[in-house]
């Protein structure tokens, strides 16, 4: 089944914003064992929150989160697609998707600290790799990156 998507901005501390922070949970923690603490949500009012969602349901099946590092490099964080969507190109939609956002704001590469299991998901996108792999939240990682430009997206 194709999934008609589109996908948006999502105010920080908003009912949209809770239940993103639900479907992170869901995707990224609870598997892992692993909770929020408030004092790491409160740090995310500076960062760029996108939501993608199933226009025939208005459900929300994607979600990632875009931290300004520097004028012209942000980090991706929180790539976490419904499990109900996930293999059916919800995650490429939301990256393109956060890839033109960036450049619209001024940015020229987007860095990310990426799972195992999603390093051949985003080299398919066009990230490198940098350096070894690494441990975060207790699983491995690898640094990737991906240098914007201008052109737009198709």
């Amino acid at each position: 089944m194709d999934l008609s998507l589109s996908c948006c901005p999502i105010a920080f501390a908003t009912p949209s914003f809770d239940e993103a922070l639900r479907l992170r949970y869901s995707v990224l923690r609870k598997p892992l064992g692993l909770d929020y603490e408030a004092e790491d949500i409160a740090k995310e009012f500076d960062s760029i929150h996108l939501g993608c969602y199933q226009n025939t349901t208005a459900e929300l099946c994607g979600v990632l989160i875009l931290k300004p590092l520097t004028e012209t490099i942000v980090k991706m964080r929180q790539v976490a697609v419904h499990s109900d969507t996930q293999g059916r190109g919800v995650g490429t939609y939301l990256v393109n998707y956060s890839e033109d956002i960036a450049r619209d704001l001024g940015f020229s590469r987007i860095e990310l600290h990426a799972r195992e299991a999603a390093v051949p998901f985003y080299k398919k996108l066009g990230y490198e790799s940098a350096g070894p792999y690494f441990s975060e939240v207790g699983i491995p990682h690898l640094f990737m990156f991906k240098e914007l430009g201008h052109e737009g997206h198709p």
